[in-house]
């Protein structure tokens, strides 16, 4: 019942800072807790971060914490994305994800995919 579609990827050199944002349809986003995830080429798709309903509680894997930060805005149902400091490893396609359990986003579990944004960080 919720779609997303994020936005805001692109081309960036390493050190650069990007936002993306995921847009989110319907009046329950903020019943839902909202995560990030990535995969690069090769790669199976991997946790970022997570935010919960309220957004009081965040989650991040090691490899973007104190570079990535998560936030939403419920009232306009959409979740971001700080990423600054990039490296050249952060270079992935970017997918936005939500659940009704912040606990199965670390998991790469939830119940509604966006298609996903590239981001490519050069060197």
């Amino acid at each position: 019942q919720v779609q997303l579609v994020e936005s805001g990827g692109g081309l960036v050199q390493a050190g650069g800072s990007l936002r993306l944002s995921c847009a989110a349809s319907g009046r329950a986003f903020s019943r839902y807790a909202m995560g990030w995830f990535r995969q690069a080429p090769g790669k199976e798709r991997e946790f970022v971060a997570a935010i919960s309903w309220t957004g009081g509680s965040t989650y991040y894997a090691d490899s973007v914490k104190g570079r990535f930060t998560i936030s939403r805005i419920n009232a306009k149902n959409t979740v971001f994305l700080q990423m600054n400091s990039l490296k050249p490893e952060d270079t992935a396609v970017y997918y936005c994800a939500a659940d009704y359990s912040i606990s199965r986003l670390p998991n790469s579990e939830a119940d509604y995919w966006g298609q996903g944004t590239q981001v490519t960080v050069s060197s």
